[in-house]
């Protein structure tokens, strides 16, 4: 029995997509289609249906194309972990709603009073964030690791960087951090996927690889070259650690894949030269 195709337009029609959404999927290879014609057009089988509705789910819970990606490549359970995280930096935006609320309301209640003025309204939402910054942050780092993370930091950075980041901290929510989490343990789970099947860190999937990591590094530095330095050396402290004293040791590395990291990446750097 041969397998039902449909043409681009046939098959947008079905999966409710347009046209330019299958070709953007095909392009960045999320979704290629089964089958071409003998004049070159994209072919869709049911099979393909199916795994488009997986990536318009997972697309709906908020998960970036590259996040997808790696999804679709690893088992239930990480897909099972993925969503948990992705569910609690909903709650942490429902959490954050919450915050913006009660400031209004104390914001309200000052105005009320006759008892305000612009710097007492700043006052009040200074404090609330402060507060809400430590909160999350005492959830995940114990004293002693963000005391760890400080000694790094001291060693890593120059006095003009660590300003920087510093400055860039105040910033920074659970949100970001949930999301920063996620999206370094989809490069590592990928890491550790492509050195466990012997891949090339030249070839396609480790220069994709090689990519994400180097946007993530960009994003978090904003290209800034010295705060990019002062990562690199926190890292190479990091690693440097006995395994019981190192804060972050779920994103520790083994010398194979250090090495097919460190390959993959000067290799990217040297393509965009």
């Amino acid at each position: 029995m041969n397998r039902q195709h449909y043409t681009t337009s046939q098959f947008a029609q079905k999966a409710r997509v347009t046209a330019r959404t299958l070709r953007f999927y095909d392009k960045v290879g999320l979704l290629s289609p089964s089958a071409y014609t003998d004049a070159g057009h994209r072919l869709y089988s049911d099979e393909d249906l199916w795994n488009l509705q997986q990536i318009l789910a997972l697309k709906f819970f908020g998960f970036s194309l590259e996040e997808i990606k790696v999804c679709l490549q690893t088992n239930p359970e990480r897909l099972q972990e993925t969503l948990a995280t992705q569910k609690a930096m909903m709650r942490e935006k429902r959490s954050q709603l919450d915050t913006v609320i009660q400031t209004i309301e104390k914001a309200e209640g000052l105005l009320q009073s006759n008892h305000w003025d612009w710097e007492s309204l700043i006052n009040v939402i200074q404090a609330i964030q402060m507060e809400q910054h430590k909160k999350w942050i005492n959830k995940y780092l114990t004293p002693e690791q963000q005391q760890k993370m400080a000694e790094i930091s001291s060693k890593s950075y120059s006095p003009e960087a660590a300003q920087k980041v510093a400055e860039w901290s105040k910033n920074w929510t659970e949100e970001d951090q949930i999301r920063a989490d996620q999206q370094w343990s989809a490069v590592f789970s990928e890491l550790r996927r492509l050195v466990a099947a012997g891949s090339d860190p030249t070839g396609t999937d480790g220069q994709a690889l090689a990519k994400q990591h180097s946007e993530l590094i960009r994003q978090l530095t904003w290209s800034d070259t010295d705060v990019c330095a002062g990562v690199q050396r926190w890292w190479k402290n990091h690693e440097q650690l006995p395994t019981e004293e190192k804060p972050l040791p779920q994103y520790s590395y083994s010398k194979e894949e250090a090495a097919f990291l460190q390959q993959a990446l000067a290799h990217y750097k040297q393509s965009q030269n």
